[in-house]
């Protein structure tokens, strides 16, 4: 990777902005009309911030970058519904980003890393492999080319979901930067309960998310409700198994008062079956939750098939009748590998690489 590159403008906060700014000798409120060009106009050229001296905007050009994502594919659904994003990053590294458009919601699922070090055994990014962390601003990024995106059409993006490549818990402090920034007034102004986090359940992270007592949700990917099954499936559960887990998600519910989604694949005869949904009705008994349940999308490295619409049902049915809350997704973008990491997989023949996760 380059060592000379330049600062990626969205990296820094309004008050960093400002600082940085005062040290060039310029006014502080200077950082506020950049910021308004940025997130709310959503210009993605120096050369159209017409309103700062023709200097500040030579000055902006030679020393911060308002591009570092390059998009490489565009795929669209059948449909329309679904648009990805291919994206390389300066390093040559695959990202994905993408646009699902539901009734009036406009939902953005981004990445937080290149790769990612879990290595859930159906999930594309986890067959990838670790690359590394993606910064706050690139994070950010994502969002504004979509919403750049929708602007043309006159539309907003409503909802966004930390649930791309990457586990967003591994990269806690840039995800968390780039929710403060894409949330503040002056900034994109979008409601915290508009984002969604998605773990496959890193303890220590759940309970410092807890005690920042945010309004964010919280989803939990959970897709087995014994530790053989889920060990087998998602490695992770081996250092946090589901006992410690619902731990730590019994203490974000009583910090947060917030209800918790749980996802769940559901693969033929391995977690659509009665017995794992009576299993899961007796492990989230009482717990303010609700489970999102989702036929499973393909990958070529992983032979389970997704569960038919009668078996899937069936397991709803189940939890329902137990008194706990289910939904069965729709899939979206099968004929675009809309599923997080196939595209880049495609794109990148990498090997993977162990990672050691920290608390």
């Amino acid at each position: 990777m380059e060592t000379n590159r330049k600062l990626l403008i969205y990296d820094l906060s309004l008050e960093e902005l400002a600082e940085l700014l005062q040290a060039w000798g310029e006014p502080k409120f200077r950082a506020a009309q950049i910021w308004n060009g940025l997130y709310q106009q959503l210009w993605s050229s120096w050369d159209e911030f017409t309103n700062l001296p023709l200097g500040l905007r030579q000055k902006l050009q030679a020393n911060l970058s308002i591009q570092s994502l390059t998009p490489d594919r565009v795929l669209r659904s059948s449909d329309g519904e679904t648009v990805k994003t291919l994206f390389k990053l300066e390093d040559q590294l695959a990202i994905e980003a993408v646009l699902m458009h539901y009734d009036e919601r406009r939902t953005l699922c981004i990445s937080t890393q290149a790769g990612c070090a879990m290595g859930c055994v159906f999930c594309a990014t986890g067959q990838m492999g670790f690359k590394r962390n993606l910064s706050s601003g690139e994070i950010i990024e994502q969002v504004l080319y979509y919403a750049r995106e929708l602007q043309k059409m006159g539309e907003k993006v409503t909802n966004i979901v930390y649930m791309g490549m990457g586990e967003p818990f591994h990269n806690y402090q840039a995800t968390m930067d780039s929710i403060d920034r894409l949330n503040h007034p002056q900034g994109m102004n979008l409601g915290e309960r508009r984002f969604t986090i998605s773990t496959v359940g890193l303890v220590s992270k759940i309970r410092r998310f807890a005690d920042e007592k945010r309004q964010i949700n919280l989803a939990i990917s959970l897709h087995a409700a014994d530790n053989p099954t889920r060990s087998a499936l998602l490695p992770v559960n081996r250092r946090w198994p589901i006992e410690t887990l619902m731990d730590a998600v019994r203490y974000y519910i009583e910090q947060t008062h917030r209800r918790v989604t749980f996802e769940w694949a559901l693969i033929e005869n391995q977690t659509d079956t009665p017995e794992q949904a009576r299993q899961l009705a007796a492990l989230l008994k009482g717990t303010l939750c609700h489970v999102n349940a989702i036929p499973l999308n393909p990958t070529r490295q992983f032979t389970g098939q997704a569960a038919g619409r009668e078996r899937a049902e069936t397991f709803r049915a189940i939890l329902e009748k137990a008194g706990v809350p289910c939904t069965i997704r729709m899939r979206r973008g099968i004929d675009i590998q809309a599923g997080c990491g196939q595209l880049a997989t495609e794109s990148l023949n990498n090997p993977s690489s162990n990672v050691i996760i920290s608390d």
